[in-house]
């Protein structure tokens, strides 16, 4: 796993053995009463920052280094009356088949118990097999609804929103800008598509590329090139990593990172670290994000927030929490 800020340590290890199959387990482990949800900052502190962060975008336009886009996320941090198993945990995330669900130790944490990252993230990015490199960046979101009309509508409403198409415009060229000069072809639809998770509507572009050195470059060494993009972070990359360092008030860790596997050969596949938890005993903590440009809305891109959460904290037991 990659932590969100490029100069904090990896958390990268060799196993002893790899299966070419999916790992489960047996159904019917413990999964603990959730005591408390304590979201960190408030719903009402996030809005503010939202607007702090619409009103420093805006003052950097007359700077060298204009911010166009910035992604403050929110964390919820869950209180069990036990042990929160994250096997479990990954196991009942399997509910979303659209996403890929990951779990990896991250060393011990408070107490001795070991932390654990654990989610289903549906943004593939970077893969490499042979020659040929794949990114599939998902930016602009909308809540999905149970009722088919409302669920339509939501997905039409984000395929046509201007704010969304440019939001997702700027993960789109950062990404190929960084890949081009690995790549003897490269390409990209002219426009995003619509990508659904179970709770979410996303707005996506499959990126394709041939590298010019395959046996040069591995799927590792490409998701450290692209990590973290405009889709986590921002863009201008080193100051909206500023700014949200100003505004969110704490330390993503492995939230936004990468998570993902590199073989002998460099091929492999990194997804960035989304829909997910850190786990440590009976707590656990989640985050969520939403990208914020010139025309955002502080309540929506807190309802934006929630939404997000609601992946995980499903798998933990909790249904539609207020947050």
């Amino acid at each position: 796993a990659l932590p969100f800020d490029r100069s904090a340590d990896d958390c990268l290890f060799l196993p002893e053995r790899a299966a070419n199959r999916i790992w489960d387990m047996p159904s019917g482990a413990h999964r603990p009463a959730i005591r408390a949800l304590t979201p960190e900052p408030s719903r009402a502190a996030y809005e503010a920052a939202v607007t702090r962060a619409l009103e420093a975008m805006r003052a950097s336009q007359g700077g060298a280094e204009p911010v166009d886009k910035v992604v403050l996320s929110r964390s919820l941090k869950v209180q069990g009356d036990g042990a929160i198993d994250p096997f479990a945990l990954w196991r009942d995330l399997k509910a979303d088949p659209t996403a890929a669900r990951f779990l990896t130790p991250l060393g011990e944490g408070q107490g001795g118990a070991m932390r654990r990252l654990v989610g289903a993230t549906p943004e593939l990015l970077a893969s490499k097999r042979g020659p040929a490199v794949f990114s599939h960046p998902l930016a602009g979101s909308a809540r999905r609804s149970t009722d088919v009309v409302q669920d339509e509508a939501a997905a039409q409403s984000l395929l046509a929103s201007d704010k969304d198409r440019r939001e997702h415009a700027l993960v789109v060229e950062a990404i190929m800008d960084l890949l081009a000069p690995y790549c003897s072809d490269l390409r990209a639809p002219t426009g995003p598509a619509l990508v659904s998770t179970r709770t979410m509507w996303h707005l996506g572009t499959r990126i394709e590329g041939r590298l010019h050195r395959p046996d040069e470059t591995s799927a590792a060494e490409l998701a450290a090139l692209l990590h973290p993009t405009p889709a986590v972070c921002g863009s201008p990359r080193d100051q909206a990593a500023e700014m949200i360092h100003a505004l969110e008030g704490y330390d993503r860790g492995f939230y936004a990172g990468a998570v993902g596997w590199t073989n002998a050969f460099g091929d492999g596949a990194w997804y960035v670290s989304l829909r997910c938890a850190e786990t440590c005993g009976d707590q656990a903590r989640l985050y969520a994000g939403a990208g914020i440009v010139e025309g955002s809305d502080p309540a929506a891109e807190a309802d934006e927030t929630s939404g997000k959460f609601q992946a995980v904290l499903r798998a933990l037991g909790v249904d539609e929490a207020s947050v």
